[in-house]
């Protein structure tokens, strides 16, 4: 008998509603995310690859059923969706401001601009993911009077590692976590199923699985250096050679799409060009065709992309030139 087509959450008036509904159906959810690449993926998990992670989660966290809980992104994040079913399953409740939460869960680019408005966070719990975050940070929200909790994992993944900030993060409770050749592989009861599109397969190994993040192993804790690949801006992680693809039919010269250092946004996509009539031009051209995390910020020309002595594009040199011609 075929599996009952998995409850696409996010398409219900109240998303946490319909993850308790499946629960209590025993059926699994279906959860779209962009992935590492421009093209649309749909995570197929069950319910309790969720909820097996709240015990712990609640005590990292110190959620109880007298915390108030404020998620200010949207449900169409899994990590806020997460969030947001934890709070009910603990008893918690949903609050629509922080002057009345306890609990605050955020990305790094939201809890920059909270930290910049001054923001009165004493006695309140900060619980970050999507990007990384630095001890500095962690010492701005202890000025001012916050907590910071910041957490590694991937839609596909769930819960990784935790720790204060991206430089002390252990395998969250119940995780294990090996780099095999510079690539980070997890074994974990919170995993998903894989994805809903028949042509795609999450990436496993005898009970371990992968996502292609890059990272080592040592002394217990676990240092994630990102996607191989991969920007990550504003909390989004988008494929270069997706980007690339799309663009360099369009450009009348070369093409190359680099991640630059942005302070509030951790990365931005920039593209370097060799016909400089493609700065003006390709702009409007990438409106349509990518997506917002996807659009690069910054168009620069160069009269010749740097190589390699093996004739390849020498991206670090690309980079460098684009950081010199932005400044």
């Amino acid at each position: 008998m075929p599996s009952p087509e998995p409850v696409h959450v996010l398409s219900a008036g109240d998303p946490v509603a319909a993850f308790a509904d499946a629960e209590r159906r025993g059926r699994s959810i279906a959860l779209p995310t962009s992935g590492t690449s421009g093209r649309p993926r749909t995570i197929v998990r069950s319910t309790d690859s969720w909820t097996r992670s709240f015990p712990a989660l609640s005590e990292l966290t110190g959620t109880t059923e007298d915390s108030r809980v404020w998620v200010p992104g949207p449900m169409t994040a899994t990590m806020n969706l997460c969030a947001a079913v934890h709070s009910r399953w603990a008893g918690a409740r949903l609050v629509d401001d922080l002057a009345d939460a306890t609990h605050t869960h955020l990305t790094p680019t939201a809890l920059r601009h909270l930290l910049a408005s001054g923001a009165d966070l004493t006695g309140r719990h900060v619980v970050v993911a999507g990007d990384r975050i630095d001890a500095a940070t962690r010492d701005r929200v202890h000025a001012a009077g916050g907590r910071l909790s910041h957490y590694y994992g991937a839609a596909e993944l769930s819960f990784v590692a935790w720790g204060e900030h991206a430089d002390a993060l252990r395998p969250f409770p119940g995780v294990e976590v090996q780099a095999r050749d510079g690539e980070l592989w997890v074994r974990s009861p919170f995993v998903s199923e894989g994805y809903l599109e028949p042509d795609l397969e999450l990436r496993t190994d005898d009970g371990w699985a992968t996502v292609g993040d890059r990272g080592e192993v040592a002394d217990g804790l676990v240092h994630v250096h990102g996607r191989e690949g991969g920007i990550t801006t504003a909390g989004a992680t988008v494929n270069v050679a997706d980007i690339e693809r799309v663009l360099r039919p369009l450009a009348a010269g070369d093409l190359v799409v680099v991640g630059l250092p942005h302070p509030d946004l951790g990365e931005i996509v920039a593209a370097a060009v060799t016909d400089a009539g493609d700065v003006h031009r390709l702009p409007a051209l990438a409106r349509e065709v990518l997506t917002a995390a996807q659009r690069p910020r910054r168009w620069v020309h160069l009269d010749a992309l740097p190589l390699t002595g093996n004739d390849k594009v020498a991206r670090p040199a690309v980079r460098r030139a684009l950081t010199r011609e932005t400044r």
